[in-house]
């Protein structure tokens, strides 16, 4: 017992020696010149402690040092890079002899990070990358990588506050500011979840942020595993291009790290932003050279129009009028190589310029820079929309292909919503497969090669009245000159069909058929998707009474095929018929009847 009395004495009058020799001999400051000196050396840069460094000791082992200072390279505006006001750190010294951390404290205040990018591309981090002798970890004499391990690792608490950190690009006069207002992680013990808290705001050129958030955190004991639950996060964006001028985003989600497998799984319990709203899992594998992100999403309404930013009518038409001094470049699609996707969206509507669609099903593969969107399929106007497409980006120029399929859509509502034209009523059938190059808006009109086909039952044509116009002419060739009866401007058909080709912006339709109880239209044209013109020539011929499907008597111009023409554009279609055919065959009829009368009065010769 003597022994053992004397022993604790001794280590105890051990540990009083070498703290009475730190606090008397050791003075931590006198190594701040020599700290300076080496950190001017290695980087050219002025660093400063104004604060004496002072220890802590039993029954915690800390430091504090306060008015700390790095400067920014010559010539930069802001003369200090970093600056900290006060760090705090003590850490438990009786537990370190048994491989347990215990920090009582750990604080942070005051620090600013001033960061600059000058016109000639210089930035404030120029000359603090140092080139380490070797990158790779440390190994264990038998060629093991080593891992430190801790038995017990305990927080009492981490607080960093009042932190603000700065960006100015002299080379676009664009200067970005975030305040982290406050960073707070609970008591953290290893297998122990520990609350986790920030407040941050952030000033962009044309917006700014406001974020907090709150959630659980927990590291395994072999501190391999990371988890996060129910981490609520609530922003608030404001600024001139947000819609109404505030965006309020809501976010709650969960998230498993396995650093020793390099991978990460989010569960997005519920996200809000623009009564949007959405769910989902997002995992992430980041081991390999290219990442791979495996995404499944529900996602509620969307009305695209609400979050584009409004312009008033005179702006709107002077940028489309206005021509444009700048070369169009193709988007960069390089970034396509860089991860690896495979995304499964829900969408349960979709509006955008006008045009209103349900039940959106988005599958996409995309690898080595190829995007295979294996369908695309969603309902809309009374019909369905599918399609799979493929986008190669892996050149400088992004090549793409498709095969699109419209079945049993209302053809007047979507063609009226999505280009606000009013020519063709009717349920449509279309079918379209094609291919090109280049993404740039003229480009994709100009280099598309398309085939397709299709087919409107029980519709009309929009504008025109081809049974009256051929009333009107009949009447006026028979002298009757007064103004015909007003009409509603509209050709009911039975059926239309076609098939079509597209290449060079041009849209060709060789075998054009329309039927009518009254009428056949049949012929070919063409449309052009750049200027919008159109040009078809038709052939018209009647097959019913001109008076109506009640019509008695068979038309005097039963038969008679009578030229059709449309011209104008897709939004003012201009309609024309060949009045000269009508009395070519109205002065037929007549010498035919003359002739079946002088036959018969000869007797037949």
């Amino acid at each position: 017992m003597k022994f053992l009395k004397w022993f604790f004495v001794a280590i105890l009058g051990l540990v009083a020696a070498l703290v009475l020799y730190i606090t008397l001999i050791f003075d931590p400051n006198d190594f701040k010149p020599q700290i300076v000196d080496v950190v001017k050396d290695k980087t050219g840069r002025n660093l400063a402690i104004s604060s004496d460094l002072s220890w802590t000791f039993f029954p915690s082992l800390g430091i504090k040092l306060g008015g700390i200072t790095l400067s920014n390279p010559a010539g930069f505006e802001n003369a200090a890079m970093v600056s900290i006001n006060e760090v705090v750190a003590e850490v438990a010294l009786m537990p370190l002899l048994k491989k347990e951390v215990e920090i009582s404290q750990l604080n942070l205040d005051g620090l600013t990070l001033a960061l600059e990018t000058q016109k000639d591309g210089r930035t404030s981090f120029d000359g603090l990358t140092g080139q380490a002798s070797d990158s790779a970890q440390p190994q264990s004499s038998d060629g093991a990588t080593s891992s430190a391990t801790l038995s017990k690792l305990d927080i009492g608490g981490i607080s960093i506050t009042n932190t603000k950190i700065s960006n100015f690009d002299h080379q676009t006069n664009a200067t970005q500011v975030l305040s982290l207002k406050s960073l707070t992680l609970g008591r953290f013990q290893l297998d122990q979840f520990a609350t986790l808290q920030y407040e941050l705001s952030a000033s962009l050129p044309d917006l700014n942020l406001d974020s907090s958030g709150e959630g659980q955190i927990r590291v395994s004991q072999d501190l391999q595993h990371v988890t996060i639950n129910d981490f609520v996060v609530t922003n608030l964006i404001t600024g001139n291009s947000i819609p109404n001028g505030s965006l309020k985003a809501d976010i709650n989600t969960s998230l498993e790290m396995a650093l020793d497998k390099q991978t990460m799984s989010l569960v997005l319990a519920s996200f809000s932003a623009a009564d949007i709203n959405a769910s989902g899992k997002v995992d992430i594998a980041y081991g390999a050279k290219v990442p791979s992100v495996v995404a499944k999403l529900d996602i509620g309404d969307i009305d695209i129009d609400r979050l584009l930013p409004k312009q008033e009518e005179g702006a709107a038409t002077q940028k489309q009028t206005s021509p444009s001094n700048t070369a169009a470049v193709e988007p960069d699609l390089t970034a396509m190589k860089t991860v690896n996707l495979d995304i499964n969206v829900n969408v349960k509507s979709v509006k955008v310029a006008n045009l209103k669609t349900q039940n959106w099903v988005f599958k996409m593969v995309m690898k080595q820079g190829v995007a295979n969107i294996s369908q695309l399929s969603a309902d809309l106007y009374g019909g369905t929309i599918k399609a799979s497409a493929k986008l190669d980006g892996r050149n400088k120029v992004a090549q793409y292909q498709f095969d699109k399929r419209l079945s049993g859509v209302d053809i007047r509502a979507l063609l009226v919503d999505a280009a606000e034209i009013d020519m063709l009523d009717g349920t449509a059938n279309f079918n379209v497969a094609g291919k090109g190059k280049s993404l740039l808006p003229d480009n994709l009109k100009k280099n598309l090669l398309a085939n397709g086909k299709f087919e409107i039952a029980d519709g009309a044509i929009h504008g025109v009245n081809i049974p009256q116009m051929i009333r009107d002419a009949k009447a006026k060739l028979g002298g009757d000159m007064s103004p015909s009866d007003s009409t509603e401007q509209k050709t009911d058909f039975t059926s239309m069909t076609g098939s079509f080709k597209v290449a060079k912006g041009l849209v060709s339709n060789p075998d054009l058929h329309m039927a009518s109880p009254l009428i056949r239209l049949t012929g070919a044209g063409t449309a052009n998707v750049i200027n919008e013109a159109l040009d078809y020539r038709l052939t018209t011929s009647v097959v019913g009474s001109l008076e109506g499907q009640g019509g008695n008597e068979r038309d005097a111009l039963y038969g008679v095929e009578i030229p059709f023409a449309i011209s104008g554009t897709m939004s003012e279609p201009k309609f024309s018929l060949d009045t000269k055919a009508l009395f070519d065959s109205k002065l037929k009829d007549e010498t035919n009847k003359l002739k079946d009368s002088l036959f018969k009065k000869f007797g037949g010769f």
